[in-house]
């Protein structure tokens, strides 16, 4: 373990963290907010300048430094996105900044403000600016850089990168991370301009488009999309619908390749829930309240697009609907959006392994001889895979169950802990009961918002990368094992006949 090349890395990512701040420092020098802006950019960067030449680098990186660099970097990236929401007066306390900071970050959502159109247009900028730059993963940002700084970036990008596994485009993994980008910020671009025909002022198009493509769920408006036009919430629910599919598919799908959706099995199932879904929602709402208008439709679509995408944008108060609606958006906020995509949960491709796995061993029950391989797409899963993501998807419930208890604990009713713990760690946002697409997270305790930011970075960074920081064995550097003493125990064997001496060929010890 270098501590080294992890401290010099932290403050490259510290003063890229200061300088993302810059467009909206620069609207809020235009509202008198210049002294605090430049106070919150300071602090960060001037610390990260400070790490950045005290350490040099020294050396690639191995592993462990790399998720070692990706747990720590994300923990220190919210804490520096804190710091403007208190330099500004927005926030009363650093549990409600870093919970606002969190949720930025891993496009979450979720926020404590209870009328969003007080707050300052530069704090506005920001959450969406924290949103679009996690959408991504700002170490994948990092990867696209590295080659300037002169650091490989292929352990980072596989510490950070969703799903099972990474597809990489190009054998470079720094083209890899730019074509991605690339992708992101065309597709972010082409949204700002259909906002803008569509009669959003350019602020709004702007902060919806990069929340939008980051299935992130900041508005600027306390109604969310509810407060646009049906052309606007249209358009936004295909955005966010292919803002949920794998990123590699979009670039193969932009390069002569439209069929490479199709063929994707992983997308078809996305694309067969969301219709499915929506379907169920529509019927169940216009028997409920008696009529089958457009208007029912588009809040049925909507609503189940953006939490099967994990985006969490409203237009209708889901937690009014009747219970078996609010089941079945809860699976979806369970499931989540497709691997290789800005959302979160527990994944389509997981939740697909997982039901062949099922099916498979029941298969195994009729034919206990059968070798029966799960397979996804027709490909076949190696057992390894299928174990990990059994774990994962232990990890996840486990996870999930120990979040309610702990919010209930602290006050919270089963239906406001439960879904408050789920939509954390799936990065939604809005749940159910106090925290519903009507609510927010302001009547959280201070140690309950701290719970949820952790509930959050556990659910974005997939467990591991955090965890990992918990292992003794990760900060222990390299030690010499001492060899056992064989002089007594050859003594045992003196005058061994017919084979070589056993511990001949005794097995090295690892240095």
């Amino acid at each position: 373990m270098s501590y080294r090349n992890i401290l010099h890395l932290l403050g490259g990512l510290l003063v890229a963290v200061a300088i993302a701040m810059i467009p909206a420092a620069g609207v809020g020098f235009v509202e008198g907010l210049g002294p605090a802006w430049l106070l919150g950019m300071a602090i960060p960067g001037l610390t990260g300048l400070v790490l950045w030449f005290a350490t040099p680098r020294s050396g690639e990186l191995n592993a462990r430094e790399a998720l070692t660099i990706v747990g720590l970097a994300w923990i220190a990236i919210v804490l520096a996105g804190a710091i403007p929401f208190l330099t500004t007066n927005v926030a009363t306390d650093v549990a409600g900044a870093v919970f606002e900071s969190v949720s930025g970050f891993t496009t979450t959502g979720a926020t404590i403000y209870p009328v969003i159109e007080e707050l300052p247009d530069s704090i506005l900028l920001w959450r969406s600016l924290s949103h679009w730059i996690g959408g991504m993963g700002i170490i994948v940002l990092g990867v696209a850089i590295l080659p300037l700084l002169g650091v490989g970036g292929a352990q980072l990008f596989f510490a950070e990168a969703p799903g099972i596994t990474t597809d990489r485009i190009r054998p470079r993994i720094a083209t890899t991370a730019r074509l991605l980008w690339g992708v992101y910020v065309g597709l972010t671009a082409v949204l700002i301009v259909a906002y803008l025909l569509l009669g959003m002022s350019p602020f709004d198009a702007v902060n919806h488009a990069m929340s939008a493509l980051a299935t992130g769920g900041f508005s600027t408006r306390t109604a969310s999309m509810g407060y646009y036009s049906a052309p606007i919430q249209w358009v936004t629910i295909i955005f966010m619908f292919f803002a949920g599919v794998n990123f590699t598919l979009h670039y193969r799908a932009l390069t002569g390749r439209p069929l490479a959706l199709l063929r994707n099995a992983e997308f078809k199932w996305y694309l067969l829930s969301c219709v499915l879904f929506s379907a169920a929602c529509f019927v169940v709402l216009g028997y409920t309240y008696g009529t089958w208008t457009l208007e029912v439709a588009r809040d049925s679509i909507f609503s189940v697009v953006s939490i099967h995408s994990t985006t969490g944008f409203g237009t209708a108060d889901f937690a009014t609907w009747p219970v078996l609606l609010q089941s079945f958006l809860l699976a979806l906020m369970f499931v989540g959006g497709m691997g290789g995509s800005t959302g979160g949960g527990f994944k389509m491709i997981r939740g697909a392994v997982v039901a062949q796995h099922v099916f498979g061993e029941i298969r195994k029950v009729l034919h206990p001889r059968a070798v029966i391989v799960t397979r996804v797409g027709g490909q076949p899963i190696r057992s390894d895979l299928v174990l990990k993501v059994l774990a994962f998807l232990a990890m996840y419930m486990g996870t999930h169950a120990i979040g309610t208890a702990v919010l209930a604990a602290l006050g919270s009713d089963l239906v406001t802990a439960l879904s408050a713990s789920l939509a954390a760690l799936s990065s939604i946002g809005p749940g159910l009961g106090e925290v519903g697409p009507a609510g927010n997270y302001s009547g959280m305790s201070s140690a309950a918002l701290v719970v949820l930011s952790v509930l959050m970075l556990l659910g974005r960074l997939e467990f591991y990368t955090l965890l990992v920081l918990l292992i003794p064995s990760t900060w222990t550097r390299g030690h010499r094992t001492p060899r056992p003493k064989l002089t007594a125990v050859r003594r045992k064997f003196r005058g061994w006949k017919g084979e070589a001496d056993p511990l001949s060929s005794w097995p090295p010890f690892r240095e």
